[in-house]
């Protein structure tokens, strides 16, 4: 405002007082004088009030420009404040969504963990239920074989053990053994002399067994990869021949039931409590009685029964059923040691003991039994 005061001063005329000539002498203008000082005053003072007004008129515009320049300046502040509060309603919005979904996040690790801990839980008691059942048999096959080992050790098809093997003993041992009973302090000298001297059974000579060449080469094939699978020519031979006559009972869907038992080794016989008998109630037709065989269907007494696997089903058999069964899983017993590579000597021995097993088997499926069944 300033400068452009200086530039209306610089455009307008300069005014100055006129100067006083001094008249010449003898000069009657004197009076004429006075009136030009008098109009040299007047035209100052109204230019002065000229400057004043337009000062005047300055300082409006400047104020007027300072007006709008705090209005243009007030009308950005309040944009910007409206775009600062949409931008904080929008982050506060984001703020709300992850807040929510962070609970929801949250809410679900804790579902997945309550689940993991439960599946833990229920697969931790299967598994120690799995390790108990386990260490059950491992006990089973355990005692088995060191009753199996002894049975090897001590008795050989050429001469067995009259001791393991109570039904060879002829009667006179017999007698002799209960009358012998007890003195223990000499009981293994006393039997030694006795068994040499009365009732040494009569020795089986080589001249007596002649081995067969097909069943032998069989065998011998059968031992050099030892297998259970029955597809092989030498256990091919003793299902068609022994195991399968020797378990066709006369129910035969629970023949096949204890087939299949016997070949997976899930099969258990257990004696039945004298005291038990009378108060046994038959829970189904199909499992026999005390009084009833369930494979024969007869009418039979019942000493003992038999398990299929973890299934908690119990059938009541006869003698005859329990010698036909027993001697098909000593059979599968002997071979499955063989294989287990536990039975140690010659292949003719094994090959004996083998035609001695299925002997058995074919003296059961007969009907024939130790009468301690």
């Amino acid at each position: 405002s300033q400068a452009n005061f200086e530039e209306d001063s610089q455009k307008q005329p300069a005014v100055g007082h006129w100067k006083t000539l001094m008249p010449s002498k003898g000069s009657k203008e004197e009076p004429e004088t006075g009136c030009q000082d008098a109009g040299g005053a007047d035209e100052t003072q109204s230019t002065e009030q000229l400057n004043v007004s337009r000062l005047r008129s300055s300082s409006v515009e400047i104020r007027e420009k300072g007006s709008e320049f705090l209005k243009e300046e007030l009308h950005k502040a309040q944009k910007e404040l409206k775009l600062k509060d949409k931008e904080c309603e929008r982050l506060s919005k984001v703020r709300e969504q992850l807040e929510q979904e962070l609970e929801e996040l949250t809410a679900s690790l804790f579902e997945e963990a309550h689940k993991m801990v439960r599946e833990a839980n229920t697969k931790q008691a299967a598994s120690e239920k799995q390790l108990r059942e386990a260490r059950g048999k491992i006990d089973m096959l355990q005692a088995e074989v060191t009753a199996l080992k002894t049975l090897v050790i001590t008795s050989t098809p050429s001469s067995p053990n009259r001791e393991l093997h109570p039904q060879l003993q002829s009667p006179s041992k017999t007698v002799f053994r209960k009358g012998h009973g007890r003195n223990k302090s000499t009981s293994s000298a006393m039997v030694s002399a006795a068994s040499s001297q009365n009732v040494t059974p009569e020795p089986v000579s080589h001249e007596r067994k002649e081995v067969d060449s097909i069943l032998f080469a069989e065998f011998q094939a059968w031992k050099e990869s030892p297998t259970l699978d029955k597809s092989c020519s030498f256990l091919d031979r003793i299902y068609r021949e022994d195991v399968g006559p020797c378990l066709d009972f006369t129910k035969q869907e629970l023949s096949e039931l204890v087939r299949v038992a016997v070949e997976q080794n899930t099969l258990t016989i257990e004696p039945v409590a004298s005291q038990m008998l009378p108060v046994v109630k038959v829970s189904a037709e199909e499992c026999g009685g005390p009084k009833k065989c369930a494979l024969s269907g007869l009418p039979r007494t019942c000493k003992h029964r038999i398990m299929l696997g973890d299934s908690g089903n119990y059938y009541y058999i006869s003698p005859s059923c329990r010698a036909r069964i027993t001697a098909v899983c000593n059979f599968f017993t002997y071979i499955r040691y063989i294989q287990q590579g536990l039975v140690r000597q010659d292949v003719e021995l094994m090959y004996w003991e083998v035609m001695r097993l299925r002997r058995e088997m074919s003296l059961a499926k007969l009907g024939f039994y130790p009468s301690e069944m």
